[in-house]
């Protein structure tokens, strides 16, 4: 079970639908300021509107909620499309290049949600890319030759 590739792509599919899920929860929580500073600083980041350039005056949290809410689509889209793609069965030769795909996206995303986030998000995106790598490695490599 644990050498073969859809074991680990059906994991990393799971966790990219729940990462999904679980983030997209954190667009509707409205912050909750704990002392006068956080008050303050909420305030600010809900009210104050920079000048973007173009007619554009949006607040910091609306940019915080386009950016977050682009990670919730991005984890939903490539669980959904890998989920579809492991159901219609695609050939391994296709799926390694799928793979290696994901591993370098969700890599990408790892560093920056370890630079970047806190514990929650590292733990999922290091989960998904885990898993990917792993379903990368055990993937065959099947040649096709062309007569």
């Amino acid at each position: 079970m644990l050498k073969r590739y859809t074991f680990w792509f059906s994991a990393a599919i799971l966790f990219q639908l729940l990462t999904g899920v679980m983030h997209s929860i954190s667009l509707f929580v409205p912050l909750a300021p704990e002392n006068e500073t956080e008050k303050q600083l909420v305030e600010l980041l809900t009210t104050y509107k920079i000048n973007a350039g173009g007619g554009f005056y949006p607040t910091f949290s609306n940019l915080f909620t386009a950016l977050s809410s682009c990670f919730t689509f991005l984890c939903l889209y490539a669980g959904l499309t890998n989920g579809y793609l492991l159901i219609k069965q695609t050939e391994p030769n296709v799926m390694r290049g799928i793979l290696a795909i994901n591993v370098g996206i969700f890599g990408v995303v790892f560093l920056v949600m370890a630079f970047f986030t806190f514990l929650p998000p590292i733990v999922c995106c290091g989960l998904i890319f885990l898993n990917l790598l792993a379903a990368y490695i055990v993937c065959p490599k099947i040649s096709s030759s062309i007569d």
